[in-house]
């Protein structure tokens, strides 16, 4: 073997090693900020990037999507079932102001409503708010035995199921033209459209668990401060109280005090 120099051992690879930075050391906390139709208005917190060069912080959060759980929203865990969509339209100092976004059930309250013996029945529609926002609104009913009834199943005719539809549409696209979104949010909490629906219906056949299951917000207006500020109850940011300079004469007096205690 010939006497010589393994190159490969010398070689060493350029650069080094690289250090290794924690990426949470480049981030910032944002309070996320629910609009006041809900009683807790603190949603939580959000992570964003620090602006950098061109790339601004504030761009990196808007339009970002929330989902909680109304629960959290109301501090009632009877409404946890419900999960509220957030979208974030504006950003204030540290916080972020959110809008809403859409409305579903989640999976395992939508299976516990299903059950033998009786009729469900679906209905959805399009609508439009009178601020502009194009949404579709989806309903869902069971039917109930009627009172002194033997017979165990409850099961509705085709006929009967075409009318409760037709009456469903009918009530969620009058309750949605009249009113802007804030309204209309504020009635799918305490759920006022289901147990109209199940009143009206209530001469075809009788019906229960009549909820607006889902809400999905096809279209929205043009981005307005104004309004937006409308929703959040004319938000104001905190930045502390003002605090006044004391006059010359008395910060004479006061280095005077000092040096006279010192002593």
């Amino acid at each position: 073997m010939a006497v010589g120099k393994n190159t490969r051992i010398a070689k060493s690879k350029k650069g080094g090693k690289k250090k290794t930075v924690d990426p949470f050391t480049k981030k910032e906390w944002y309070s996320i900020k629910a609009p006041s139709v809900f009683s807790v208005r603190n949603a939580g917190k959000t992570l964003v990037s620090r602006t950098q060069g061109t790339k601004i912080a504030s761009e990196g959060l808007k339009h970002r999507l929330f989902e909680v759980s109304l629960a959290d929203l109301q501090s009632d865990e009877d409404q946890a079932f419900r999960k509220i969509r957030l979208r974030a339209e504006d950003v204030q100092g540290r916080n972020v102001l959110t809008n809403f976004w859409g409305m579903s059930f989640t999976v395992d309250k939508l299976r516990s409503l299903v059950r033998k013996g009786q009729t469900l029945i679906e209905a959805h529609t399009n609508t439009k708010t009178t601020d502009n926002y194009m949404l579709r609104l989806f309903c869902i009913g069971f039917t109930k035995r009627r009172p002194n009834q033997v017979k165990r199943t409850c099961y509705a005719q085709a006929s009967q199921i075409r009318k409760i539809r037709s009456k469903m549409v009918e009530i969620m696209s009058n309750q949605a033209t009249t009113c802007d979104l804030k309204e209309l949010v504020s009635k799918f909490i305490p759920e006022v459209i289901g147990k109209e629906i199940e009143k009206s219906t209530s001469s075809i056949f009788p019906l229960q668990n009549v909820f607006i299951r889902k809400v999905k917000i096809l279209k929205a207006p043009k981005f307005d401060l104004g309004r937006l500020m409308e929703v959040h109850g004319g938000f104001k940011e905190d930045v502390g109280v003002k605090v006044e300079s004391p006059a010359e004469g008395d910060e004479a007096m006061s280095v005077q005090d000092v040096a006279a205690a010192s002593n």
